[in-house]
């Protein structure tokens, strides 16, 4: 499975479902499993049980929905391009390639052709996200210490 670079933007209606939906759905996010009935127009029908999980994931991408963004779902395993890889960094093609070379986010060579992990991209970013979050708290400790105003 690759990831698609076709991202649907919700359309108002959709939005406007999702919001419907993920709010109905909050109220039983915190179960461990959650037993459904689904129902198309025809009336055709299934008893389905979502194990926890499923149900915050649907939750975060219904959400998500609501406020008009596009979401993908990959599997961790899933091997990104160089590109897709840039792309969910937010980072250049270049930048990217140094920070493979350099060793912090490991990959493996196709060809000439690098692939990387989706688990080892969002490692990465959860590494560098808590490295930018533990600055801001020190710059913030400091400027209380300094009595520069913030509170």
């Amino acid at each position: 499975m690759t990831v698609s670079n076709i991202a649907h933007l919700p359309t108002p209606q959709e939005a406007e479902e999702a919001k419907i939906t993920s709010r109905a759905l909050s109220k039983y996010a915190q179960n461990d499993r959650l037993h459904l009935k689904i129902a198309n127009q025809s009336n055709d029908s299934d008893d389905l049980i979502l194990p926890g999980y499923a149900i915050n994931l649907l939750l975060d991408i219904l959400t998500e929905m609501s406020k008009g963004n596009a979401i993908t779902v990959m599997p961790i395993h899933v091997e990104l391009t160089m590109q897709e890889t840039a792309e969910l960094l937010n980072v250049s093609r270049p930048h990217l390639v140094e920070l493979l070379e350099q060793g912090k986010i490991p990959f493996r060579k196709v060809g000439t052709h690098r692939r990387v992990l989706a688990k080892d991209v969002f490692d990465y970013k959860q590494r560098i996200d808590s490295g930018r979050l533990e600055a801001l708290d020190e710059l913030a400790a400091q400027a209380q210490e300094l009595g520069m105003g913030y509170e």
